[in-house]
């Protein structure tokens, strides 16, 4: 008989309610280069100015500009802390550059990073 009852469906409703539908378009799914970030923010946002340096380039060019909220910016970098801490654990420590010695002529606000 009990596989007569009908389901608890309220879970499943819950469930369903909380998911969201992400659409990855075309002209976005092979993403963007960038090997430097420029971040500034002000009282109300942080401002990510992706870059495409390439050597023997004078010209950096801003690739993609990101404009987030403080709380976002804060999640996204314990996101990208957990991430790397994970790539590590699995492929071995990240190296990187002590010295990062491209003069830049930025015409945005003074970056932080």
């Amino acid at each position: 008989m009990d596989q007569d009852k009908p389901k608890d469906t309220t879970q499943q409703g819950q469930q369903q309610q909380n998911q969201m539908e992400i659409e990855l378009q075309e002209g976005e799914a092979t993403g963007t280069y960038s090997n430097l970030v420029m971040i500034t923010h002000s009282a109300s946002e942080f401002i990510l100015d992706f870059l495409s340096v390439m050597p023997g380039v004078p010209k950096a060019k801003v690739v993609k500009r990101i404009v987030l909220t403080p709380d976002h910016a804060k999640r996204l970098a314990k996101a990208l802390t957990d991430n790397i801490n994970r790539f590590e654990n699995e492929h071995g420590d990240i190296q990187e550059k002590d010295d990062f010695d491209i003069p830049f002529n930025y015409r945005g606000p003074t970056p932080e990073a």
